[in-house]
């Protein structure tokens, strides 16, 4: 998909998820046959800004999500129970100098077993962008400032060293940030992670020794050691070709993969040699898929209706293992 397109539909949010109800189903048209019983299990309100960036899944089937337009979190229950818990500040200037994008947004979100949820907000502001925490029953706080020239878009968290990893889309870098709180250092700059004109690094994971992130405008997948003293190592190209890539998430299955494409709004199964097949379209429900969850055999696909602007979704289907 082009800049222009991209940039043109984008008026309003990346990606949110949710847990299942009122279940309705859809035409399976999948390429290749690991995924079945694909069904959208929820709707989202685009005049709302409920157009979905991210998601973190609880052990009890709540998801957490962030409402990138709307500027807040929720929780979505099993029943499909959408509680707001926080909304965050709008900018002085109504985040008009966000990088890319010209608006405020949350994006990506994670959460720790304690249940604190960790999430990015980018307003093209010093005083807003960064890391934000949400402890349960508390108010979110910013603990970690990132650049206001920069878009933070993509988070994992290392439980094992309480660390942060944050991609940074507009400015081509992995921030690396203690959950704690504190300074963020600038993890790798590889050029690897570089964007060609829109967005850079995106989605990101921390797997096997390894941060794994993808660049939507290289169509790539990278894998960059965590070397023992914690410093980035050289980054290995592991998938290429898979235009328009979001977020993705691991089956289990080694380095094995389900990846979200945005614009072709497809789900490709990445395998861990680099081939890929396409495993959902448009035709299951997809519109313009930004990340993907698994809770067991259960695999939750957000979409956002960035450039169809129809019918941002929840649509679930079960793996085949």
């Amino acid at each position: 998909m082009s800049k222009k397109l991209f940039r043109s539909a984008v008026t309003a949010g990346i990606l949110v998820a949710a847990a299942a109800s009122a279940l309705l189903p859809t035409t399976a048209s999948a390429v290749s046959a690991p995924l079945t019983r694909a069904r959208i299990a929820e709707h989202f309100d685009l005049d709302k800004g409920q157009k979905p960036e991210n998601i973190a899944m609880a052990p009890n089937g709540d998801a957490y999500v962030t409402f990138a337009s709307g500027r807040q979190v929720a929780r979505i229950s099993p029943t499909g129970a959408v509680r707001i818990l926080a909304t965050l500040p709008m900018p002085a200037d109504g985040g008009v100098h966000t990088p890319v994008m010209g608006f405020p947004l949350t994006v990506g979100i994670v959460r720790a077993d304690d249940g604190t949820l960790y999430f990015l907000y980018a307003t093209g502001t010093a005083d807003l962008t960064g890391v934000w925490r949400l402890r349960p029953g508390g108010r979110p706080q910013r603990i970690a400032a990132l650049p206001a020239n920069g878009l933070p878009n993509g988070l994992a968290l290392d439980q094992r060293s309480g660390t942060l990893y944050v991609t940074d889309s507009a400015l081509g870098t992995v921030w690396r940030v203690p959950a704690a709180g504190g300074t963020p250092t600038a993890w790798s700059t590889a050029p690897e992670l570089a964007s060609t004109g829109f967005l850079g690094a995106n989605g990101v994971k921390v797997h096997n020794g390894a941060v794994w992130a993808t660049n939507l405008d290289r169509g790539t997948v990278l894998r960059i050691p965590v070397l023992p003293d914690g410093r980035a190592g050289a980054v290995r190209t592991e998938a290429t070709g898979l235009t328009g890539i979001d977020d993705f998430a691991f089956t289990g299955h080694g380095d094995q993969m389900l990846a979200a494409l945005n614009g072709p709004s497809e789900v490709a199964l990445v395998q861990p040699d680099g081939s890929h097949s396409i495993v959902l379209t448009s035709a299951d429900g997809l519109q313009n898929p930004t990340s993907v969850a698994l809770r067991g055999d259960t695999v939750y696909v957000l979409s956002a209706a960035y450039v169809t602007g129809q019918d941002p979704n929840l649509l679930l289907a079960h793996l085949d293992r």
